[in-house]
């Protein structure tokens, strides 16, 4: 069923961005879904998935609120996918994703920051058919080449991870800062607006903007390498 505004009904989710140094600095962990793959087919992604009644409940009975849930789904979601066991004080809320378009089914999912306990990674098979370990530089050139495939939400939270020089870094950037909420609106081509991509809040033309003509909160997603222009 759809709201008044004909967006279906968002549904909860939440991706764990799981973090280490390495030999070349703060690297983080991505898993290929596999190419037959009805959700994402093909596509790099960090560990995650969607909230499910469980993870809403607590051990005593009483409810979770939308972010403990998410917490918990998180935290499930990266022990079945990758083997990692972390607690829910180890999750960092790094921003919230939101797409605003006419799609079947619409996640809000949680974006959270965490540091690697093992140098293990288990995959599970049946939902992953590859794990690297990668800089945000090394992810985004392979985007770029072509030879990594890549969704927006991934794309900005590696290119801002690109500037943290190290896992503790990047973990307390988050902690100090305020979760961004990037509700994601398709940017079609045309003259005043530009090429295609998404427009987040920031941008001249994000829906209700009153911001100064040539403000940009976008990501340019008509050819490689994408480009991100964010110019606050």
């Amino acid at each position: 069923m759809e709201n008044r505004s004909g967006l279906a009904p968002l549904e909860d989710a939440c991706t764990v961005v799981l973090l280490r140094d390495g030999a070349e600095g703060l690297e983080t962990l991505m898993l290929e879904r596999p190419s037959s793959s009805s959700s994402f087919g093909g596509v790099w992604v960090f560990p995650g998935g969607k909230v499910d009644p469980e993870d809403r409940t607590e051990k005593t009975g009483g409810q979770l609120d939308s972010l403990a849930a998410a917490r918990a789904a998180g935290l499930r979601e990266l022990a079945e996918e990758t083997g990692q066991q972390l607690s829910p004080d180890e999750l960092v809320w790094l921003a919230q994703w939101i797409p605003m378009q006419p799609i079947p089914r619409r996640f809000r999912t949680w974006f959270m920051l965490a540091a690697a306990t093992s140098e293990q990674v288990v995959l599970n098979s049946a939902e992953h058919e590859k794990y690297a370990w990668l800089t945000p530089a090394e992810a985004l050139a392979r985007h770029a080449a072509g030879a990594m495939e890549l969704v927006a939400p991934t794309w900005v939270t590696l290119h801002n991870l690109g500037t943290m020089g190290s896992a503790a870094q990047a973990l307390e950037r988050a902690r100090e800062g305020s979760p961004f909420v990037y509700n994601s609106h398709l940017l079609m081509p045309n003259a005043d607006a530009g090429p295609a991509g998404v427009v987040w809040a920031g941008d001249a033309t994000y829906p209700g903007s009153q911001e100064p003509a040539g403000a940009r909160h976008r990501l340019i997603t008509t050819a490689l390498p994408w480009i991100f222009e964010h110019t606050a």
